[in-house]
């Protein structure tokens, strides 16, 4: 993987933009920053992650994006539920999106998603989606 994907993908973790990507890589590039961290894995006892239940999910492997408001639930609670049913949710539009969820509000990323043709609909869409509406 080259930098600029790792970059990519870095900051396409919701939550995370340029400052912090700058701000995480910086430090862990730092030496004794790294034998820090280094030193708190000896304490960490690392627990697999529980599987999604995909099975008949219409967003199985999926790539979503949230974007605007959310009027039904919150943004992390429709990220926990995507993630749940087997979908991948992202920070930011690209090529690789599968669907945006644009809720009232919703501005750049929902601009981004018309100009690459990336479905969009909006909440009430996804419950109906997922099955929730």
């Amino acid at each position: 993987q080259t930098a600029r994907h790792a970059w990519d993908d870095l900051v396409g973790i919701d939550g995370i933009g340029a400052v912090v990507a700058q701000s995480l890589t910086t430090s862990l590039a730092q030496p004794d920053e790294r034998a820090s961290i280094d030193r708190l894995i000896d304490f960490l006892e690392v627990e697999a992650a529980e599987a999604p239940n995909d099975d008949g999910s219409p967003i199985a492997g999926k790539t979503l994006v949230f974007t605007g408001n959310l009027e039904i639930m919150t943004r992390a609670e429709a990220k926990a539920r995507a993630e749940a049913m087997g979908a991948k949710v992202s920070g930011s539009v690209s090529a690789k999106t599968d669907l945006v969820i644009a809720g009232p509000g919703a501005g750049s990323k929902a601009a981004k998603a018309e100009a690459l043709g990336v479905e969009t609909v909006d909440e009430a869409g996804w419950l109906a989606l997922i099955g929730e509406a």
